[in-house]
């Protein structure tokens, strides 16, 4: 597809949804790019369960980290090793350290909940808009303007609403996916400074 096909496709789309369609799309931007960060930020640290990592970073402090979790637990166990004569102070130090890994997780969090809020609603103003069109045409009676008539307001609201509806049920869809994984790391995380605040891990 050249620029020139993609830039008509894109005037077509706009022509078709009315006003809300540039916010629309800027609505569905915004959103894939925030669930690709939290994608990127929440992937998975494998099979290894969290006492096999802290044995595992005991033993080789300098394997790098994959995932947030091992960050999380190699961070953690160098500061073990620092204070592990006072747990009370380890646990003040994990407490700081990890809370970047907490707010790290919760990144566009909320952006992509505001917009998966957004984007039906959008879509309902455009339903509005496009009805209030056809209204304005019957009143009118004319069946044949410019901008469609009755046929290009009912056009207008049906694709505006399908819009809407496209931009928010995937994202809604992965987002709560991505939820879940967020609440098993923080579930991590959490496991870890129990952890390392315990006794020397055993298997």
């Amino acid at each position: 597809m050249t620029i020139e096909e993609l830039i008509r496709l894109i005037r077509e789309l706009f022509e078709a949804g009315g006003i809300v369609m540039p916010p629309l799309l800027l609505c569905a931007l915004l959103l894939w790019y925030g669930l690709g960060y939290r994608f990127s930020i929440l992937k998975s640290s494998g099979s290894m369960g969290v006492r096999d990592m802290l044995k595992f970073y005991q033993e080789d402090p300098g394997r790098p980290a994959k995932s947030i979790v091992e960050q999380a637990v190699q961070q953690g166990v160098t500061l073990k090793n620092k204070h592990v004569g006072n747990l009370k102070q380890l646990r003040r130090f994990l407490d700081a350290a990890f809370y970047e890994y907490e707010k790290e997780i919760k990144s566009f969090s909320v952006l992509v909940k505001t917009v998966v809020v957004i984007s039906p609603l959008l879509g309902l103003l455009g339903t509005v808009v496009g009805m209030v069109e056809t209204f304005d045409s019957l009143a009118s009676m004319a069946l044949f303007t410019q901008s469609g008539g009755i046929a290009g307001g009912i056009s207008q609201a049906l694709f505006s609403t399908q819009m809407g509806l496209a931009v928010a049920i995937p994202g809604l869809l992965v987002h709560s996916i991505l939820n879940k994984k967020q609440q098993q790391i923080e579930k991590e995380l959490r496991q870890i400074k129990s952890l390392l605040c315990s006794q020397p891990i055993t298997s």
